[in-house]
């Protein structure tokens, strides 16, 4: 099981009360709350996930008091396509201008050797692992990740999914309708034609989740109780159900 976030100073949370925000005919609505820890915003493709991230980040305004942050300093939404974020003609450069050392974080992105190289001429997996170090190394209070897992392989996306689970305070909310390789985290919510569903807290709410993995509705169905939602919480827990 995993363990509540040790917090030095009150708590962050965000809550939304009522939200309701239309975007021409398309719009979105829900209610809940995202506590300190790792969230999983689940559905597929057009369901709203790229627009309750622009929402929560305060890019977007629903013109009401439905989207509160509280002891929320910082936040960082990291967009489904890395080209958004390039701002610099080099990758040293880039990485400078999110107030990070470029040999470290090309290191972590196994870039090394690429620091003089323009953002551009990367391809887009190693422009996304880029962008994915930067965002989880700045720790801000609030991390936003649109579809973080889009473009990377799974040495990629697994690599990712460690410094996700590494983050020991704020909160974390990752929109992904990724079925394959996934972080543990402690609440599950979906989203479905624009309606943001809260299911609860990981392992209440696996039952719940309708767009589970396949792997983890197998272990379901067959009477196991995985602890959290990556693939070697399944394997364990059918290992327990078998003996």
């Amino acid at each position: 099981m995993l363990l509540p976030f040790d917090v030095e100073g009150p708590p962050v949370r965000v809550d939304l009360d009522s939200l309701v925000f239309s975007r021409g005919p398309f719009t979105i609505r829900g209610s809940g709350t995202f506590e300190e820890g790792r969230h999983l915003v689940n559905g597929p493709v057009g369901s709203g996930k790229s627009t309750l991230a622009l929402l929560l980040a305060g890019l977007l305004h629903p013109g009401s008091d439905s989207v509160r942050r509280h002891g929320v300093s910082s936040v960082q939404l990291l967009l489904q396509f890395p080209e958004y974020h390039v701002t610099r003609p080099t990758v040293a450069e880039e990485v400078g201008s999110w107030g990070l050392a470029p040999e470290e974080v090309l290191a972590r992105a196994d870039l090394a050797g690429r620091a003089d190289d323009d953002p551009f001429h990367l391809s887009r997996g190693e422009l996304k692992r880029l962008t994915l170090i930067c965002t989880l190394m700045r720790a801000p209070d609030l991390l936003l990740l649109d579809e973080p897992f889009s473009s990377l392989d799974c040495a990629a996306k697994r690599k990712v999914c460690r410094m996700i689970e590494e983050r020991d305070a704020g909160i974390t909310v990752i929109f992904s309708h990724e079925r394959a390789v996934l972080p543990r985290v402690e609440a599950l919510w979906e989203m479905e034609g624009g309606v943001l569903t809260s299911l609860g807290s990981v392992p209440g709410a696996l039952p719940r989740w309708r767009y589970a993995p396949p792997y983890l509705r197998y272990a379901l169905s067959e009477g196991a109780r995985p602890e959290n939602i990556r693939l070697t919480d399944a394997r364990e827990a059918l290992c327990r159900t078998r003996g």
